[in-house]
């Protein structure tokens, strides 16, 4: 049976001399993956579709097994994604974690429009790094974590000074803070920012500006509590670790931002 599908190829690894293994997330059925054969050669009419990050409507012939890539329509092959290799690093993280985190033939449209709407941002020239920051927030109800982040999670307090703890996954008030030794304390901009992480759908913020300092702390928080709760720990971080510190990169770093 062929099924038509619309989603975005976010891995695609070579199988054999000619071929590929796509897994596409899709709209209408969720992860899947699939045998595109013969896509390896440049001549092929599924080279270009099969490319990473591609968006476009896919025909898959469903079996048993591993279903088959028949043909696709382009969309979008995301040109500056592609072009730029920090939107290319980050683009590539959100990708992996959606991935790691999901499962096949079950589709989640939050998911699907999270995907979307992240790659458009990034389409558009908009902080790419930023970006990842609300996918990664985002997406960790989907890995089971569930912060408690609109009150005290110790004794339900929502105003007073706050920190985060990683022991009860949200924040604590002023009140609280002897219940985690290790708490982070945090000021009201980071507070202010981690909630509109989690919270704030991507398509309604607009051109977000962050100081790299703030990109960095908002990384390590974020990281720590997956790989705290999850044991996760995405390849793609290390690349990009790698990337900032070549000169290149650290030089257009130092171009002053704002919170």
């Amino acid at each position: 049976m062929l099924n038509k599908i619309e989603g975005f190829i976010i891995k695609s690894i070579p199988y054999g001399e000619s071929n590929k293994i796509v897994t596409i997330y899709s709209k209408e059925a969720g992860k899947i993956t699939a045998m595109a054969r013969g896509a390896k050669k440049p001549a092929s009419r599924l080279a270009a579709i099969t490319q990473t990050f591609t968006h476009g409507f896919f025909l898959v012939r469903a079996s048993r097994g591993m279903g088959s890539l028949e043909q696709g329509e382009l969309i979008s092959s995301v040109r500056h994604i592609r072009s730029d290799l920090e939107t290319t690093a980050y683009a590539g993280l959100v990708v992996e974690l959606i991935d790691r985190l999901t499962e096949s033939d079950k589709p989640n449209a939050g998911i699907f429009r999270l995907l979307d709407d992240s790659f458009r941002a990034m389409e558009e020239e908009y902080d790419a790094e930023a970006i990842s920051l609300f996918v990664q927030w985002k997406m960790l109800p989907v890995a089971g974590i569930h912060p408690i982040l609109h009150e005290c999670a110790n004794c339900g307090a929502t105003e007073g000074e706050f920190s985060f703890s990683f022991q009860q996954i949200g924040f604590l008030c002023h009140r609280c803070f002897s219940v985690d030794p290790y708490i982070i304390r945090l000021s009201p901009t980071q507070i202010k920012l981690i909630r509109m992480f989690y919270n704030v759908p991507l398509d309604q913020i607009g051109k977000l500006t962050l100081k790299k300092t703030t990109k960095t702390f908002m990384q390590k928080l974020v990281s720590t509590i997956y790989q705290e709760q999850t044991g996760i720990y995405l390849k793609s971080r290390k690349f990009i670790e790698q990337l900032e510190r070549t000169p290149e990169l650290q030089k257009r770093k130092e171009t002053p931002e704002e919170d």
